[in-house]
């Protein structure tokens, strides 16, 4: 008999896997041969953890949005970006009709589940809490599972955390022991960030060289930075003979420090990368013998880049890269587990102790664009205009190079950096963002490149990193650059030319590796014609220009915008209201001058004001027209002298007349069009417009 895989509940596209569909039907009714699980928590596979959190700049009630995000879009947790999803632990239900279940589950059962989180439907109801250190969501939901999932009754008294943690590493576990018995290795190198991780790692490399084993770990010295590195060795300890805090982005110098710091080091037999960090390949191929080997928890970590690493040392290395599903055995992740649980319990009480905050990876902030039209993560559309703008960041992102974003206010500039960041190979690294208006003159060169202790009064007696350190191996993004002064913009010049700055008051050279993205309202051609920006400055951003068209040219975008920010609304104040479709025709018909920005804040708006469920044409036309009355109150008070007692009601006229004029040409587009909305003849109105220099 074939097993149900779930075929049928796939939506789109149709015909494939669930693993690999876009979309599952993750309604609760269940169908024949399925299986239902109340969810109790879960946990999200580290990479796409990291992603997550980085991508919403480690705002809790953002991460928390993204993870319904996903899930709404998908009807399953993947992440687009890491193609990755997770492991859960929950409870039995219930049970369809007819379904295979050959380990006699039952309603009530405490089960956990070894199949990835990408493979079948999950709806979330509810997140409780997030656990930072594991990547643990505990929440509320259900699963639906078919009767090829790997579902375990959950028996063994270990914290739910560990086991989770365990169960979605299992696979890179697994491989890892069979690469290590296989080649009978005595040594070994454990390099990452993740203690739990690491100490998971070092377990199973124990148990299968006994008590002979050799094992140093390399951890990212970016991480975990408000814990006393005495300490983290304390609690590795015995487990890792020697444990060394290496600096990735030195990569060659590091290795040689490690060499004289451990007494009497040799080349290991085999090196296990936990984690994504670049130069993580060029340690670990520096730190195996001839003919050793390297094992990549998964292909992100580097391991072409060990590849060509190790040709150009004319090294002989044997490189390991598997996916995380390569076991179903039961027992396995116990078998590794219960060994070390003593000391895991250790690495808790540590993060405990030291009140571990909860943004642990601000040395490593990292969602990416769907695969289908219109679903472009974080960017909603529907126009073929912002498809082409879309498609044109998405190819652009995977080019390193500095990329000019062109727009006006609230047209959406930010979601177009969120498009570059994550289609890049940047997109697990910082993404600094710097509102240049914001900052002082006096202030600017110690904020962008830090300054060193004492380096003025005032100055932080540890010394401060500067924005260009924060966003080492990731993006700097500067949003209205135009407003920096030319001093400043030559200074910018000579760091995104040389890659290296010196800090304020410092003497050694500072070396960065930094993808440059800015944006401006006015463009930056125009600033530079205008002696307000420089022109070489200019050529060294402007590797390619993004423009992105304002809401009035994308009609087509205004309907799903309005329904997003609808539903972002209701899930916000617990509402179920709706746009009819006489309101979303009105909405479609304004102008917008303050583009996607100003459309959010009046559906907003309407959701709080509207008192029936069904907002009508008549509340939006209501709400616009008092924005327009007001605007017109303002300009008018602005242009009013109090000292004078009487209004020029003439002057006043022929600016109402030449902003409707306005307002109706770039509504329209044409002279003709405009004269036809407004009621006027074609050529009053071209007289109009070129007396009002439009």
């Amino acid at each position: 008999m074939e097993l149900n895989y779930g075929l049928d509940r796939v939506v789109e596209p149709a015909g494939i896997f669930p693993s690999l569909a876009w979309k599952l039907d993750n309604t609760r009714t269940l169908r024949e041969r399925e299986l239902a699980v109340s969810l109790d928590q879960i946990i999200i596979e580290w990479l796409s953890f990291q992603q997550i959190c980085a991508s919403c700049d480690y705002d809790e009630d953002r991460i928390r949005a993204r993870i319904f995000d996903l899930i709404d879009k998908r009807g399953k947790l993947q992440n687009p970006v890491t193609k990755s999803g997770g492991v859960l632990i929950g409870n039995v239900e219930e049970i369809g009709p007819d379904f295979h279940n050959p380990r006699e589950l039952k309603a009530g059962d405490r089960v956990f589940c070894m199949s990835s989180l990408t493979s079948f439907p999950v709806c979330l109801d509810e997140i409780f809490e997030i656990d930072y250190n594991y990547g643990v969501v505990k929440c509320s939901g259900y699963a639906i599972m078919f009767e090829t999932t790997l579902l375990y009754k959950r028996t063994a008294r270990i914290d739910d955390r560990m086991v989770l943690a365990t169960m979605d590493m299992v696979g890179a576990l697994h491989g890892a022991s069979m690469v290590a018995m296989e080649r009978q290795i005595e040594s070994c190198a454990i390099i990452g960030t993740n203690l739990h991780q690491m100490m998971l790692f070092a377990s199973m490399i124990r148990e299968i060289v006994g008590p002979d084993y050799h094992l140093i770990g390399i951890v990212d010295s970016t991480y975990n930075l408000d814990i006393p590195r005495e300490e983290i060795r304390k609690t590795l300890y015995p487990i890792f003979r020697h444990v060394e805090f290496v600096d990735f982005r030195q990569p060659i110098h590091e290795y040689e420090r490690i060499r004289e710091e451990i007494p009497r080091f040799e080349p290991v037999d085999m090196v296990i990368a936990t984690d994504d960090i670049k130069g993580i390949e060029t340690v670990g191929v520096l730190m195996v013998k001839e003919n050793g080997c390297m094992y990549f928890s998964s292909y992100d970590n580097n391991y072409s880049d060990a590849i060509f690493v190790a040709e150009s040392l004319g090294k002989f290395v044997v490189t390991y890269a598997l996916d995380e599903n390569e076991t179903t055995e039961n027992d396995f992740h116990f078998q590794v587990l219960q060994p070390i649980y003593p000391k895991l319990k250790e690495i808790d009480r540590l993060y405990e102790k030291y009140s571990r905050p909860k943004l642990m990876f601000l040395s490593r902030m990292s969602g990416l664009a769907n695969e289908l039209e219109g679903k472009h993560d974080g960017f909603v559309f529907q126009d073929i205009a912002t498809r082409d703008m879309v498609m044109e960041a998405i190819n652009v992102a995977r080019y390193d190079c500095s990329v000019i974003i062109q727009g006006e206010t609230g047209v959406g500039k930010e979601k177009v950096l969120e498009l570059l960041h994550q289609n890049s190979s940047r997109y697990a690294k910082p993404c600094i963002r710097i509102n240049c208006a914001t900052i002082q003159e006096s202030l600017a060169e110690s904020e962008f490149f830090g300054y060193e202790a004492g380096a003025f009064t005032g100055a932080q007696a540890k010394g401060k990193a500067g924005y260009f350190e924060l966003a080492n191996e990731g993006i700097l993004f500067l949003d209205e650059i135009g407003t920096l002064s030319l001093n400043m913009q030559s200074k910018l010049l000579r760091v995104i030319q040389e890659n290296q700055f010196y800090r304020v008051g410092g003497v050694q050279p500072v070396n960065v590796n930094v993808r440059v993205i800015c944006a401006n309202n006015v463009p930056l051609r125009q600033l530079v014609e205008e002696g307000k920006f420089r022109e070489d400055l200019y050529y060294r951003l402007n590797i390619c220009t993004i423009n992105v068209p304002p809401l009035r040219e994308r009609k087509d975008d205004i309907r799903v915008l309005a329904e997003a920010f609808m539903k972002r609304c209701n899930r916000q104040y617990g509402t179920s209201k709706e746009l009819s479709p006489e309101a979303l025709s009105a909405l479609t018909d304004y102008y917008w001058p303050g583009n996607v920005r100003e459309l959010e804040n009046v559906v907003h708006r309407l959701v709080i004001h509207s008192r029936e469920m069904l907002i009508t044409a008549s509340d939006v036309d209501t709400l616009l027209n008092e924005s327009a009355y007001g605007d017109l109150k303002k300009n008018t008070q602005n242009r009013f002298d109090r000292n004078t007692e009487k209004l020029d009601f003439r002057q006043l006229m022929e600016q109402r007349e030449k902003e409707i004029i306005e307002y109706a040409l770039k509504k329209e587009g044409s002279t003709r069009k405009a004269a036809e909305y407004l009621g006027m003849p074609q050529t009053t109105l071209a007289r109009k417009k070129l007396k009002y220099n439009l």
